[in-house]
């Protein structure tokens, strides 16, 4: 994953994982809302994390598995910030901006995976 476009998208990914990150603060932790709250980080994190592995993959075909799964993080990621709206644990404006570009990285990747 050495060409630049693909780097821009790393990137992204780690910028989308340090706004998931600065959600906490905003979430009232309650025995309630702890597991989606941790479930919430760890999807958002390894996004990007799953694409620094595709980088070192071995062959093509761990290149493509590792950014699959980047994917459906991704995808979790969205239907986990959409649930803290509709559920109303965060203000829909202050998501909305998130659960956007986490859509719109999702449809930057599959660009990438054959």
């Amino acid at each position: 994953m050495q060409n630049p476009k693909c780097k821009k998208i790393q990137a992204r990914a780690f910028e989308f994982a340090c706004r998931v990150v600065k959600l906490d603060p905003a979430i009232a932790r309650t025995p309630a809302t702890r597991r989606r709250c941790d479930q919430r980080l760890d999807s958002g994190t390894s996004i990007g994390a799953n694409l620094e592995e595709a980088e070192a993959g071995r062959s093509r075909a761990d290149f493509i598995a590792k950014c699959r799964i980047a994917l459906k993080e991704a995808r979790e990621t969205v239907h986990r910030l959409r649930l803290l709206s509709t559920t109303n644990l965060i203000h829909a404006d202050r998501l909305d901006p998130l659960t956007n570009e986490g859509t719109r990285n999702r449809r930057c990747r599959l660009h990438f995976i054959p």
